[in-house]
């Protein structure tokens, strides 16, 4: 990042350390990449309505002139004119063939997470190229980021809306729009993330994000001359608790939400207890820190889906012995297609679906109960999504890596449960409420009851196991399997890792897996183990 002055404006800050890293060779004849696509061919006039994918993050990227930006600092670090001469053609053409009144011009030109991308480029190019075209074009965009009507409070597009009219207010010499963008910055982290430090977009890949958009709006403010507010510098060490306890042993962040599977966080300290529940809907939990053969499991709860958010309440992920068990469909990209759609849905989750029954969107689900030990957790969930009270209860037990879960909604309903196996799983045995799925010398087992209300838990069989689709990453999938469990009003499944089958018995009324008693219902079982709490 730098700091400049300039003698006909105010200073420069310039936030050129934040483009992303290009080929300027490339660049410069007219390739570019976006969006984690393949080089385009743009030439040396550029189309500026081009879709070659037919992918909306393209073009956003390419309206963001990010990449042009790129070239900037390339001529900064370099002190060579070609890439600066590159840029400075790019940016004014950009300026003289979109001008937000002509209706040709494409509608990502002067779409709010565009212009907000796009003035930090301009602010950098100033210093270098100060001529008409480019100071005008940033009074208008300072114009735009200061009007309240398209100003995303709350928002990570109004986070950088505000960094935008941060640096364009200190360049053009606008106090009142250096003021206004700070103001709003700290209003709208107090608004977005929580005490605890969870992001109300409803996704950890957000939280990562607006903890580093939030890591360069401090330093703008420090070198546009400003005090950082101490509110705001809280709100961002508060996510770091978030993002750490969202974070699997492997080291990527849990693909809740838009989140992609593979997108790797930075490490905080910490001083956290393994187990933790935010009150805004998240319980994530393992066996130890900094081991990468930690157990891990993270279940979803809390307001509705908003934002960047899915349909996942109720749902669950689970890792043992360093490998996931049970992932979920995972986010793919923003494009508007049903497989995206799906993503969001229940069915791409691990969750009870109520058969027949219509899912009511962006219902609330409640964690009514909890006991917590070293050796075993429990939690018990409810709502009715489904115009029926369904309740979860999950146990997950450590002394014999195993997850226990408990559906059940009342007499004359029936639930389905769906588990979504990781890619490297595959089926290796179906029979009588058992399936077994493994990976070379790993094995997991998923057994399966129903649990009449007097009598011993049954086997049940008739499980669907059926090929599934998962995000693996922005843009990739992989196949997987899907096991669809029969339906019933009360239904007991395990999902139980390991190098051998395990061996499950009923007796006496009560589920044992190698010996680990597994208690129906799961919760008020654990007598001295448990810390009993409530939410």
């Amino acid at each position: 990042m730098f700091r400049r002055a300039h003698r006909s404006c105010g200073p420069v800050v310039c936030l050129s350390g934040d483009f992303p890293a290009i080929d300027v060779e490339e660049v410069t004849r007219g390739r570019v990449r976006l969006a984690g696509l393949p080089p385009a061919d743009l030439g040396q006039e550029v189309d500026w309505r081009a879709d070659p994918y037919g992918r909306r993050s393209w073009m956003l990227n390419l309206h963001t002139l990010r990449w042009a930006g790129g070239l900037v600092a390339a001529h900064e670090r370099s002190g060579d004119p070609a890439p600066l001469d590159r840029a400075a053609a790019l940016v004014e053409d950009w300026i003289r063939r979109n001008p937000r009144d002509r209706p040709d011009t494409s509608s990502w030109a002067w779409a709010e997470h565009a212009v907000a991308l796009r003035a930090p480029v301009l602010v950098c190019l100033s210093e270098h190229v100060d001529t008409p075209p480019v100071r005008d074009s940033l009074r208008e965009h300072g114009r735009l980021l200061a009007d309240p009507a398209l100003y995303r409070h709350g928002h990570n597009h109004g986070l950088d809306q505000d960094i935008a009219l941060l640096v364009v207010g200190v360049r053009l010499g606008r106090d009142a729009w250096r003021d206004l963008a700070v103001r709003r910055m700290t209003a709208s982290a107090e608004l977005a993330i929580d005490e605890e430090g969870v992001l109300h977009e409803q996704a950890p890949r957000y939280g990562h994000y607006v903890h580093r958009r939030l890591g360069v709006a401090l330093r703008a403010i420090e070198r546009s001359g400003l005090a950082v507010s101490p509110r705001l510098a809280a709100r961002r060490a508060a996510l770091e608790a978030y993002i750490t306890h969202a974070t699997q042993p492997d080291g990527r962040l849990t693909p809740i939400g838009d989140s992609p599977a593979d997108l790797r966080p930075p490490r905080f300290e910490h001083a956290e207890p393994p187990v933790r529940v935010f009150t805004a809907g998240y319980v994530f939990g393992r066996t130890a820190w900094g081991d990468p053969r930690a157990a891990f499991y993270s279940i979803r709860f809390g307001p509705g889906r908003r934002l960047h958010g899915h349909e996942d309440h109720l749902g669950v992920t689970y890792h043992a012995r360093g490998r996931p068990v049970l992932v979920e469909g995972g986010f793919h990209s923003y494009e508007r297609t049903g497989y995206v759609e799906w993503t969001r849905s229940p069915e791409a989750h691990n969750v009870p679906v109520v058969a027949g029954a219509r899912f009511r969107p962006g219902t609330a689900t409640r964690l009514t109960a909890r006991e917590e030990g070293p050796s075993r957790q429990v939690f018990r969930l409810t709502d009715d999504a489904y115009g029926v009270v369904r309740t979860r209860e999950v146990l997950v037990e450590h002394r014999r890596d195993l997850m226990a879960v408990f559906d059940s909604v009342p007499a004359g309903s029936a639930v389905r449960s769906l588990w979504h196996f990781d890619p490297s799983l595959e089926v290796l045995d179906r029979r009588d409420g058992v399936v077994v799925l493994g990976d070379g010398e790993r094995r997991v087992t998923l057994f399966q009851f129903t649990v009449p209300q007097a009598g011993p838990p049954r086997p049940a069989g008739g499980q669907g196991v059926r090929p599934g689709l998962i995000a693996t990453g922005h843009l990739r999938t992989a196949e997987s399997v899907t096991v669809v469990s029969p339906e019933a009003s009360r239904l007991l499944t395990l999902i139980v890792p390991g190098g051998t089958e395990p061996r499950a018995t009923v007796r006496d009324g009560l589920v044992t897996v190698d010996g680990v008693p597994v208690p129906v219902p799961l919760l008020g079982a654990m007598g001295g183990d448990s810390q009993p709490s409530e939410r």
